[in-house]
């Protein structure tokens, strides 16, 4: 997109002037930056280019479109590029009296030199820059469209707390699972035409079967019966996942006892299956015993509206197929919710506790995108809220652990203090025997891990301090549990004597 226009502000005092007087467009406010530091979720740059009175600031972002952010913490593109979003502020600014009644004869006088003062700017702006005549409909569809693309490339966060602005608009937009699903509607299509390398292709890429079997689940069709087996076959590849049970009960849900060994043999596959299709009926089942069994796992699992799926299924399918922001756009948006709930329970009349298991499936979904900032987010509010000393000391390993990835050494560092706090707990049985299972092992690791990131840090005496408090964990595991642990650890002191 042509910048033309913001040259031409630059080069020209009077259409300055213009753009910020009535037009509220002033590019002298773009020295001040915005009333809080902000970035974008998906991390591309922005640059400050121009402010209005509200405390509202204009910025450019990469591939030239315009983004408003107000003082009120909402904010979506105005424009693909700052010429277009010229356009549309001076084409659509109207004077904040046009849609009130006039009480007198003078004020409508007045009120009418408003409007033509107005129209005389526009004019005047419109010719120097160079900007066509447009209709107020026009205009306001290129305001509908830049606005209407604002998520998920152009989602815009507060930077120190991570949460998301608003949408400065409310129009409506189609759900998370309809853009996800896309690509497996078409190629289901494509499986039902029977053309046999489609079947091969779609059969042999783990996200395109993935997805064709999902359109399935919401789109069941007689003749997929075939199509559906051929699927089942190849997905055990990928041992057990939801699409692996998934097929299995779509298959199992045409009541075909000939599919028997074909099922019984994808439940041998491993362990992990055996578990997850157990309760299936016997070889020699009937039919009607086969559909039972398959129908209680629809009805529990499934269904056939894509609305009711967890939306963890279709922000992993989102980064799976390459829709990383789309994905992280939704978890941010849900993470924000949990927060504004968990901020509204902290009041003494709350009638409820907030439900953190999502927490830390939003960590873990965040750790899988790469977005430390919004994990460890979702990270310390869960560790905040956890009871009991075992689940306050696995959640503050989890989130020290995140924060050394995130560099954060000196947060690692406190947080660990914390697990350590949480280990010596008194009357909270829930920990009597962590030194003898996993959790003691992975907690002395860490604390070996942060250790060694501090010494390669140059933070000598830090390290020294921790390495000190990791040998006396270590001291305290079971044989069995430190026996993972013992390289680790004298890998460490050798690195930590080995620093001034």
């Amino acid at each position: 997109m042509t910048d033309d226009a913001l040259r031409a502000l630059r080069e020209n005092a009077r259409l300055a002037e213009l753009a910020a007087f009535p037009f509220d467009f002033d590019i002298s406010r773009a020295a001040h930056g915005h009333v809080e530091e902000v970035r974008l979720a998906s991390g591309a740059p922005l640059e400050v280019v121009a402010g209005d009175a509200t405390g509202g600031t204009y910025f450019v972002c990469a591939d030239g479109s315009v983004l408003y952010a107000d003082s009120e913490g909402s904010a979506g593109l105005i424009g693909s590029g700052v010429d277009e979003a010229l356009e549309i502020i001076i084409g659509l600014a109207e004077d904040e009296d046009d849609d009130e009644d006039e009480e007198d004869e003078e004020g409508f006088r007045d009120d009418l030199d408003v409007r033509d003062d107005l129209d005389a700017a526009r004019a005047e702006l419109r010719a120097a820059l160079g900007f066509p005549e447009r209709s107020r409909a026009e205009l306001e569809a290129l305001q509908k469209a830049a606005l209407l693309r604002t998520e998920p490339d152009f989602l815009l966060l507060n930077a120190t707390e991570h949460n998301a602005y608003e949408l400065l608009d409310s129009y409506p937009r189609p759900p998370l699972w309809e853009p996800v699903l896309a690509s497996g509607r078409a190629d289901l299509t494509l499986l039902r035409s029977g053309e046999h390398p489609a079947w091969a292709e779609v059969a042999e890429d783990p996200v395109r079967r993935r997805l064709a079997l999902r359109a399935a689940q919401f789109d069941r069709a007689d003749g997929d019966l075939a199509l559906l087996r051929h699927l089942l076959r190849h997905e055990r590849r990928s041992s057990m996942t939801d699409e692996l049970r998934l097929a299995a009960v779509l298959v199992g849900l045409r009541g075909d006892t000939g599919d028997l060994p074909l099922l019984h043999e994808v439940r041998e596959t491993d362990f992990d299956t055996a578990c997850g299709l157990g309760g299936m009926p016997e070889a020699d089942a009937s039919a009607q015993e086969l559909r039972e069994w398959a129908r209680e796992l629809d009805e529990s699992l499934f269904g056939t509206d894509p609305s009711d799926e967890p939306v963890s299924t279709w922000t992993d399918l989102a980064r799976d197929q390459g829709m990383a922001e789309l994905a992280r756009v939704t978890l941010i948006r849900e993470l924000d919710a949990i927060v504004m709930d968990q901020s509204r329970l902290r009041r003494p009349d709350a009638p409820r506790t907030l439900a953190t298991a999502p927490l830390s499936v939003l960590a873990h979904d965040f750790e899988g995108l790469g977005d430390l900032p919004q994990a460890l987010r979702a990270q310390q509010l869960y560790a905040a809220l956890q009871e009991s000393a075992w689940d306050r000391a696995s959640a503050r390993h989890t989130q020290a652990r995140l924060e050394r990835d995130a560099g954060l050494l000196a947060d690692a560092t406190r947080t660990l203090t914390a697990v350590r706090d949480a280990l010596a707990t008194p009357g909270d049985d829930s920990l009597r025997d962590w030194q003898r299972v996993n959790l003691g092992r992975f907690i002395a690791e860490e604390h070996y891990r942060l250790t060694l990131a501090l010494a390669d840090a140059d933070r000598p005496e830090e390290a020294r301090a921790l390495l000190a408090a990791a040998d006396a964990i270590l001291g305290e595991l079971s044989e069995n549990a430190a026996k993972g642990v013992r390289e680790l650890a004298e890998e460490t002191a050798a690195r930590v004597r080995g620093i001034s």
